[in-house]
C-alpha cells in the first residue's frame, strides 16, 4: 500500500528542502539518504495527490518526480502544477525505456530528467547546479532579452524556450547553454527541436533568420 501522506521530513538546519515523489519505497529511501547526506532536508511522497496538496502550500529548492505514478502520472502532475511557471526546478526521474515520456515531461515544464540507474553524487550535483542557475535567472533576470519575444501567428514560446532561444542568439553551444541554464545538453537539444517546430524553422540558421526578420517584442 502506498502511503497517502508524505514521509517524515528530516535534516534540521539543512541547506533547504527537496521534495521526492516516487511510488517505489526503495527509490524514496535511496534519494532521502543521498540528499540528507548532502545536507538537505527531504520530504518524500508515495503518490501524486499528497504531493500536489503539499506543493501548493510550500516551495522547495527542487522537486524530483517519477514519470510513472499510480493514479495521476508525472505528466498529469506537471500540468496540474503549471510546471513551467512553478517557482522551483522540477526533475523527472525516468528509466531508460521512459526517455520519450521524459521528453514529453520537459515539454510540459519539467526542467530536466534524471535517468535510472543513477549515481548519488551525480544527482546531487545536477540538482545543485539547477538550483543555482534557477536562482540566478530569477534574481538577476538572466535571458531577459528574450522573455518578451514572440512571432505573430506562431504558437507562443514557454519561458524556458525563450531562455534557450536567448542562448542560441548568443551563439552558445548545447553544452554551454546547459551550463548557463543548469540543465543537461540533451534537454537543451529537446528545447531547440521544439523551437524549430514552433517557429517553422528547418535548422538553427533558419531559426535565426525568422527571429531577426519576424520577431517582435511585446
Amino acid at each position: 500500500m502506498v502511503s497517502q501522506t508524505p514521509d517524515s521530513a528530516h535534516g534540521i538546519g539543512a541547506l533547504g528542502d527537496v521534495f521526492i515523489v516516487d511510488d517505489d519505497p526503495a527509490v524514496r529511501t535511496t534519494l532521502i539518504a543521498i540528499f540528507e547526506r548532502a545536507g538537505y532536508r527531504v520530504t518524500a511522497f508515495g503518490d501524486g495527490a499528497s504531493f500536489l496538496a503539499h506543493a501548493r502550500t510550500a516551495t522547495p529548492l527542487a522537486i524530483l518526480l517519477d514519470v510513472h505514478m499510480p493514479g495521476r502520472s508525472g505528466l498529469d502532475i506537471l500540468k496540474a502544477l503549471r510546471a513551467d511557471d512553478y517557482p522551483a526546478p522540477i526533475f523527472i526521474i525516468s528509466g531508460h525505456g521512459d526517455i520519450p515520456m521524459a521528453v514529453d515531461a520537459i515539454k510540459a515544464g519539467a526542467l530536466d530528467f534524471i535517468e535510472k540507474p543513477f549515481r548519488g553524487a551525480d544527482v546531487v550535483r545536477r540538482v545543485q547546479d539547477a538550483v543555482a542557475a534557477f536562482a540566478l535567472r530569477r534574481d538577476a533576470g538572466a535571458a531577459s532579452e528574450a522573455l518578451d519575444f514572440y512571432i505573430p501567428g506562431r504558437e507562443p514560446l514557454t519561458r524556458r524556450e525563450r531562455e534557450v532561444l536567448a542562448t542560441i542568439l548568443k551563439g552558445a553551444s548545447a553544452k554551454e547553454a546547459g551550463r548557463q541554464l543548469g540543465i543537461s545538453h540533451r534537454t537543451i537539444e529537446v528545447h531547440r527541436a521544439k523551437l524549430l517546430e514552433k517557429l517553422g524553422a528547418r535548422n538553427v540558421a533558419d531559426l535565426l533568420r525568422i527571429v531577426f526578420e519576424q520577431g517582435q517584442r511585446r
